[in-house]
């Protein structure tokens, strides 16, 4: 059955505004950020996502840890960060529609943190509000086809991958299928589902901006789950995705360098070029900039030259030719 929702004029005008964000990524070259950009999303988004569940690293402790230096804090609190870098390194691995890899997810996530990682739970919970039960998650015996039903959702066709992504973050929250996780998964998987239909939602850290509007975060989680719909929290969650766009799209105003060009051209993964093709990525670069382009990437040794003048051929190094 598909989960109940209704669609709002706020989610219309949301999708909209997500949509004609998601173009103008695309037109920027935007859809594989540069490297360094790419670390420090991957940096904020492991921050973020932990501090909403109470880890008390800083955002440098997490850059030291994603660098492999050595740092003091709580021994729990380091673990969570090491196994959230060995998750979202891991990202596009995992299959979508797999309940098999959403475990699988789960153990490294949780390996050394709970007893029980990679498995659904096989005991009753209850999220409490100070003393307060806020939500009893449905029977542990009920987990494995809940779930199960959850996932041919996400094969349905006829659903906007946006639309799907929250619906499932909303339902997986309330099933509660592990002891603990159950937050952080919610959020890896709505990001494993978006960046099936839209790479760039791998290098898109929207949990900061769930970080820092963490009552609306749960109070749009309790008000669905009052109103027995999840419109509610896919109201929430389509506005800080258009907000996260918006944020990328306004990176260093997004007046785009050399390197950023270099960048995101051997991220294409061409093995032999000329500069007419690479002017064909980058349709308004003049013939001059171009040549400026590669003749930099050629100083760095990213690009390797073959032949002279008009025969001139480029390399990308380290890109392996198939024979």
């Amino acid at each position: 059955m598909k989960p109940p929702y209704e669609i709002t004029s706020k989610i219309l005008l949301l999708i909209s505004s997500i949509s004609e964000k998601l173009g103008e990524v695309n037109a920027g070259y935007l859809n594989k950020p540069s490297p360094q950009l790419r670390k420090q999303n991957k940096i904020k988004t492991i921050h973020s996502s932990l501090k909403i569940e109470g880890n008390t690293l800083t955002q440098e402790q997490v850059t030291a840890i994603v660098e492999n230096k050595r740092v003091i804090g709580p021994k729990k609190d380091i673990l969570e960060v090491i196994n959230a870098i060995k998750v979202y390194d891991s990202i596009a691995d995992f299959e979508l529609y797999s309940v098999k890899s959403f475990l699988k997810a789960h153990e490294i996530l949780m390996k050394g943190l709970a007893d029980d990682f990679g498995k659904f739970r096989n005991q009753g919970v209850g999220i409490f509000e100070g003393s307060k039960v806020a939500h009893i998650a449905p029977p542990a015996e009920n987990v494995p086809h809940l779930m199960g039903e959850l996932f041919k959702y996400l094969k349905s066709k006829n659903e906007l991958p946006l639309i799907k992504s929250c619906v499932f973050h909303y339902e997986m929250e309330f099933i509660h299928p592990f002891i603990d996780g159950n937050g952080r998964m919610g959020r890896l998987w709505q990001t494993v589902i978006l960046m099936d239909e839209y790479p760039v939602f791998e290098f898109l850290p929207f949990e900061t901006l769930i970080s820092q509007s963490q009552k609306e975060y749960y109070r749009a989680l309790a008000k669905s789950d009052r109103s027995g719909k999840s419109t509610e929290f896919i109201e929430y969650m389509l506005d800080v995705i258009d907000r996260s766009l918006k944020d990328l799209l306004n990176y260093n105003n997004r007046v785009l360098t050399d390197r950023d060009r270099i960048d995101y051209f051997i991220s294409l993964g061409i093995n032999e070029f000329s500069r007419k093709d690479y002017m064909n990525i980058f349709k308004d670069l003049s013939t001059a900039t171009a040549s400026r382009d590669i003749k930099k990437a050629v100083e760095l040794n990213l690009f390797e030259k073959v032949g002279e003048k008009n025969q001139a051929k480029y390399k990308i190094h380290n890109i392996k030719t198939t024979k």
